[in-house]
């Protein structure tokens, strides 16, 4: 069933009120793929009754349209932060969103979490507790840099005016939280939670405060230090950070949830489809992506300096099981409208399913080395024959006739697992992949993939031979689409034109898929981006803050050449 989002719903249910409302700044789509649905069934599942308002209008008392919530409010701003959402890295405002009905942006309001909190106090002056979730919250949860203000903001928490933060993924959290509030307890001892406190917690690790960030970079490097290594459940402590005359207070990460509490979440009752009350205002584009594609993992040993999935989903990978994927698949065939494609089978990166290194699951990540850079650690068993085998049992399902694998992959894995990683390639070549295979070496300049934390462009080409090897061996035109990103912190233009120089004698191609980079919050780009320094080593580095010549080193990459020193290439 579709959560309640209208009066009329909550009568046919019998419902005269709700424990919990939650609020977003997506449209409503009923799918395992968005955050707040699956919040929302986790708790209808336990027995609570549950509403959800999305996109409310801030121009009237649509918020109040469900009453008011016995237990809390839960807000959201939507599967990513309301400023990436809304504007372009050259922060021009964006005309189109995937996830507003029609897609035209005109639903979503900057800093969504903020307003939506606000508005609650509103209508409702004395409420339930207002809890804030998801990315735009998770990532914004201590003093951090705001690219669209260009300034250190405090913790979202405060300018929110909210009771409390759950942070990363808080499936077992918000669970844990809605029991507490039920039985009248407080939830300061919670994992995965942040809260004000007019005294620090003893024993807690004391971050720089807001002031001192804000006023000294130095102090802000520092602190983002303390933070990121306080983001792996089995080693974090308590953090406290004084904001204003208060302390924020973050109590260690919730831990990965098992296999079988994974395979759970997705046995709930989901539509896969946006809830007519919202469709009658026009389509979402994402449900093109995600309405029929599986998530076969969350988290990412990769850590690149410029994502944000480290903080929010952890450096630790948990898999869903081979049974759990093949019966959403079955019930994914059911459906009216699936037409025999599954759209993508992966995570935040395709090929880390199935694997993951025991000392980290056992004793936490390590706190000054990475998985995969500057080269793969020994103690990552990567084998990539469990989704070899997860691949063939989808495709040999009857009403199946394609599955694909659109998520991007990991190359250095696949020609690290001299074994499995081959087949893996070949397999995917042959059978998973629609016309085109993404992967994103980013650049390949040593010292900028150095300040990304992404692997040197040796092991690129070796890839590139071994998937056109394949590609003409199974007699099939397609092609490597590569993701590059521009004026990342320490990138100038020489940089860029040195990349257009590789891609096209050796990549054969003339990049389109090339990004300007995005200083978003938490990140450790983000922190180079703002200190103009490299945080692991201190020394300064170039960093490009002007709009126009931001724009110049795109334009270097994706500018039409003729390809005279080499030749395109094609299966």
């Amino acid at each position: 069933m579709f959560i309640p989002t209208t009066k009329e719903e909550l009568r046919s249910l019998g419902w005269d009120s709700l424990d919990v409302i939650l609020i977003t700044g997506d449209s409503y789509v009923d799918s395992p793929f968005i955050g707040v649905s699956m919040i929302g069934k986790i708790l209808l599942n336990a027995g609570y009754r549950v509403g959800i308002i999305a996109q409310p209008d801030i121009h009237n008392d649509d918020i109040t349209r469900l009453g008011e919530p016995g237990l809390f409010w839960g807000v959201t701003g939507g599967s990513i932060d309301s400023m990436v959402a809304n504007y372009t890295a050259l922060k021009k405002r964006k005309k189109q969103d995937d996830l507003t009905p029609g897609g035209e942006n005109i639903r979503r309001p900057d800093r969504a979490v903020i307003v939506y909190s606000n508005l609650i106090r509103r209508y409702f002056k004395e409420t339930a507790p207002i809890v804030l979730g998801g990315l735009e919250a998770s990532l914004r949860r201590i003093a951090h840099y705001d690219y669209w203000s260009d300034s250190i903001r405090r913790s979202i928490l405060f300018d929110a005016r909210a009771d409390y933060l759950l942070y990363g993924m808080a499936e077992n959290t918000v669970l844990q939280l809605a029991n507490i509030f039920k039985k009248g307890s407080r939830p300061e001892e919670l994992r995965g939670l942040c809260y004000i406190s007019k005294e620090p917690v003893s024993g807690a690790i004391e971050l720089p405060s807001f002031k001192e960030v804000a006023e000294d970079k130095n102090a802000f490097v520092k602190m983002f230090h303390t933070f990121y290594q306080n983001n792996d459940a089995i080693t974090a402590g308590t953090l406290v950070q004084l904001q204003d005359t208060r302390y924020l207070v973050q109590t260690p990460p919730p831990f990965p949830l098992s296999q079988p509490e994974l395979d759970e979440l997705y046995k709930l009752d989901y539509e896969y489809a946006q809830h007519p009350w919202y469709e009658q205002s026009g389509s979402v584009r994402a449900l093109d992506t995600i309405q029929f594609s599986l998530t076969t993992h969350r988290g990412c040993y990769g850590e690149c300096n410029f994502c944000s999935i480290a903080i929010h989903q952890g450096r630790t990978v948990t898999w869903r099981s081979e049974s759990s994927l093949l019966q959403e698949a079955r019930t994914m065939i059911d459906h009216p409208d699936f037409k025999g494609t599954i759209a993508d089978v992966g995570g935040p990166t395709a090929n880390m399913y199935g694997f993951e290194c025991k000392k980290k699951t056992d004793e936490g990540s390590c706190s000054f080395r990475r998985c995969l850079v500057p080269s793969i650690c020994p103690n990552l068993p990567v084998n990539h024959n469990r989704q070899r085998s997860l691949l063939q049992k989808l495709r040999q399902l009857p009403g199946v006739k394609h599955v694909f694998v659109a998520s991007g992959i990991r190359y250095d894995l696949v020609l690290k697992d001299t074994k499995h990683g081959g087949r893996y390639l070949r397999d995917v070549v042959r059978w998973h992949t629609s016309g085109q295979m993404k992967i994103a070496p980013e650049h390949t300049s040593a010292n900028i993939l150095k300040l990304m934390g992404k692997p040197g462009p040796d092991l690129l080409l070796k890839f590139r031979d071994l998937f056109y090897d394949f590609t003409s061996s199974f007699r099939k035109k397609q092609y490597l689409t590569y993701y590059l990103i521009a004026a990342h912190p320490g990138c100038t233009e020489n940089d860029m034109k040195d990349l257009k120089t590789f891609t096209g004698r050796n990549l054969w191609v003339s990049p389109e898929q090339v990004q300007i980079f995005t200083p978003t919050p938490s990140t450790y780009s983000s922190l180079m981006y703002y200190t103009e320094k490299d945080p692991f080593t201190g020394k300064k580095i170039f960093v490009e803050k002007d709009l126009s010549r931001k724009k110049r080193q795109k334009q270097i990459i994706t500018r039409k050449t003729h390809m005279s020193d080499g030749k395109k290439r094609s299966g």
